[in-house]
C-alpha cells in the first residue's frame, strides 16, 4: 500500500507536497540509518507505519501553534509533524550528536524554516516555551513530565506515543485530565493544558 493511501485511509488528508518532502526524509533516513544505525527497521513499510504512528494524533488533540519533540532520533515523531504542518514552529530536541547531524540534514535538504534543533538534553533547554510537549519512547511519563517543567507554559498540553505500560505510569504520575487513544500497540496518551 502507498504512504497516501495509508494515511488516508487512516483520515489524513496531507497536500501533494508534503509526499514529495516525506519521498526525501525516506530517502535519507535508509541512507543515513544503514550507516549511522539511526532507526530500528528501515524497510518502506516500517517507516511508512512510524509516519502513521507519528501523525494519527494530529486527528484527535486540539490545535497548537508551537511544539517541542524530547529525544526526537531519527525524527519521530516530531520532524514528520514538523514536515505536516509547515505554520507551526517546532523544536526537536535531541542530545546524540549523529541523530542531530541527520536531523539538520533533512532539515537543509527540505529548508523547513519552522523548525529548530537543539543538541540537548530537555532538562537544560532554556530559552523557549511551547504548546505542545511530545515525546515517544522516552522514559516514563512523570519523570517526562518533570524534565519538560522549563519548556512548558501554564497552559501546555502533552503528547506521548506510549506502549503497553501506560496503566502503571498513569497511577504514578497522578494526572488527571487526560484521554487515551490507542490504535494497534500503541497508546497515545494526550493531556490537555488549561487556558
Amino acid at each position: 500500500m502507498s504512504l497516501k493511501n495509508l494515511l488516508e485511509k487512516n483520515d489524513l488528508k496531507l497536500e501533494d507536497s508534503f509526499y514529495k518532502e516525506i519521498q526525501v526524509f525516506i530517502e535519507l533516513l535508509q541512507k543515513w540509518g544503514k550507516v549511522h544505525n539511526l532507526s530500528g527497521r528501515l524497510d518502506e513499510q516500517s517507516i511508512y507505519e512510524n509516519i502513521l504512528d507519528s501523525l494519527s494524533p494530529l486527528n484527535f488533540i486540539e490545535k497548537f501553534e508551537s511544539f517541542a519533540d524530547v529525544g526526537t532520533g531519527a525524527g519521530y515523531p516530531g520532524l514528520i509533524i514538523a514536515i505536516a504542518k509547515k505554520d507551526i514552529k517546532a523544536y526537536l530536541i535531541e542530545p546524540r550528536a549523529k541523530r542531530v547531524a541527520f536531523l539538520n540534514f533533512v532539515k537543509a535538504s527540505l529548508g523547513l524554516e519552522n523548525l529548530t534543533i537543539l543538541q540537548n538534553r530537555v532538562e537544560n533547554i532554556e530559552d523557549i516555551k511551547v504548546e505542545l510537549i511530545t515525546s515517544r519512547a522516552v522514559t516514563n511519563t512523570k519523570l517526562l513530565i518533570d524534565l519538560t517543567k522549563n519548556i512548558k507554559e501554564a497552559y501546555s498540553s502533552y503528547l506521548f506515543y506510549k506502549g503497553s505500560l501506560l496503566e502503571n505510569e498513569l497511577e504514578e504520575a497522578k494526572i488527571n485530565n487526560y484521554k487515551v487513544v490507542s490504535r494497534n500497540d500503541r497508546n497515545y496518551l494526550y493531556i490537555k493544558g488549561k487556558k
